[in-house]
């Protein structure tokens, strides 16, 4: 199988950007090469029975979504990838074309079952490491992992052992694939789809395999950045589960209907564990069942251990949905908060609604508007612009999907606020929005 290889014209090795400084750290000196901003990249063919000798030096790459302005760093994940190669440790096998190999039959419980593997093992991100059973440490290769192929694939090549399908027909199992065929080092990423965490299809279970290590975590429908660019695909070799096969391997439910799965009904660690400045795995979990019961909208990326005005806000409307007030729905919680979403009692957050006329609508984070983004209150932010008088750069909408119109229409606002500088960015805040909606 001839095998696409980015070799970088210019050897240059003290750049400092990330890419390269990333390279320095675990690959020869010799090796190291800087992104394609140092030069150009060509592209050369290496023939599966060199790959099989050693595998093929990985794309150059660059950080699969820049980082977001006004979001922590680290919530946008980091994945160059390698190419294709044969599986290396105790698995070891060769690097054949889908076209004349017989795909591994497997179920969706066993996709399922292998990504939760990983997942427990906390595999580390890597583009040059292999796991112990012969696949490589990225995104791609998690996936070949997952779906039980004879060789390790990249996001250039998933596509030809799978059918595309279309969002609807999304079951656990699938993968939502971006491949840059304009630049494939840049921005390729593939995740496994897990099934959708409401009925509203907005948010699913995502397995992916990301810097640091492979994670399990709902993510907005259908990926943080280039919302547009992914395609969801079905393993061609994927048969149906014996039935009661999914619960047993561990599957996740496509649709879960009623109450959320209660969590194992952890003791309640401590109000220290939920303020500022607090990371641990319990942050992590109280996100993950915020967003199981509604409130997932409150959320641009994660959630994550460390905590975050996105987990106050969401714990904030779990806690109103249960008719609390004042100190009692003050977006920290406590042991009755707690006891709430472990056991899957209480009540869900109920979807966004309109305000009602004259009222200022709470602000939604920062992490609505950004690059990427692609959600109602992006819509609502334009109609408003519009409705006074700050829609000149709109040459058609508003809508969903953020853009460059809707940056300049919020800087020109801000801008008549008297504001300079990074106050007036283009980038809404509390009072920018407060001030529009007045």
């Amino acid at each position: 199988m001839e095998t696409p290889v980015f070799e970088e014209v210019d050897p240059e090795s003290d750049c400092d950007c990330p890419g390269c400084a990333q390279r320095r750290r675990t690959l020869p000196p010799s090796v190291c090469r800087p992104p394609a901003h140092r030069g150009a990249l060509i592209v050369a063919a290496a023939a599966s029975g060199a790959l099989a000798a050693a595998h093929a030096a990985p794309a150059a790459a660059v950080p699969h979504g820049a980082g977001l302005p006004g979001l922590p760093a680290g919530d946008e994940p980091d994945t160059p990838q390698g190419t294709a190669a044969p599986l290396h440790g105790p698995s070891a096998g060769t690097d054949t074309p889908a076209g004349t190999v017989k795909l591994p039959a497997t179920t969706r419980a066993e996709i399922i079952r292998r990504a939760k593997v990983w997942v427990a093992a906390k595999v580390p991100y890597s583009m040059t490491s292999y796991w112990s059973d012969g696949y490589r440490q990225d995104c791609s290769g998690f996936v070949s992992m997952a779906w039980n192929l004879p060789g390790n694939e990249w996001t250039g090549s998933l596509a030809q052992y799978a059918d595309r399908i279309s969002r609807d027909e999304l079951e656990p199992g699938d993968i939502l694939l971006f491949h840059n065929l304009a630049n494939p080092a840049k921005g390729s990423h593939v995740v496994i789809f897990g099934g959708w965490t409401d009925y509203t299809h907005t948010y699913y279970i995502a397995y992916e395999q990301t810097a640091p290590t492979t994670r399990r975590q709902a993510t907005p429908y259908p990926y943080w950045s280039n919302a547009s660019q992914y395609v969801p695909y079905r393993y061609k070799g994927v048969t149906a589960d014996p039935a009661g096969a999914a619960g047993a391997a561990g599957g996740e439910a496509a649709e879960p209907e009623g109450p959320a799965e209660p969590e194992e009904q952890t003791p309640f660690p401590g109000v220290a564990s939920f303020r500022p400045g607090a990371d641990n795995e319990y942050v992590t979990r109280l996100g993950r069942m915020l967003v199981a019961r509604g409130a997932g909208r409150f959320y641009s990326s994660g959630p994550g251990p460390r905590w975050t005005e996105s987990d106050r806000r969401a714990v904030e409307a779990f806690q109103r949905a249960q008719g609390w007030k004042g100190a009692e729905a003050d977006g920290y919680p406590g042991p009755h908060t707690w006891s709430l979403l472990v056991t899957g009692t209480g009540r869900d957050v109920p979807p966004a609604t309109s305000p009602a006329p004259g009222t200022v609508p709470p602000f939604p984070g920062r992490g609505m508007f950004r690059p990427g983004a692609n959600n109602a209150y992006v819509t609502q932010l334009g109609r408003q612009l519009v409705a006074k008088g700050y829609g000149t750069h709109y040459t058609k909408g508003p809508g969903p999907r953020w853009g460059e119109a809707d940056r300049r229409n919020v800087e020109a606002f801000q801008r008549v606020q008297g504001w300079r500088g990074i106050a007036a960015d283009g980038y809404p805040g509390p009072e920018t929005w407060r001030r529009l909606f007045s």
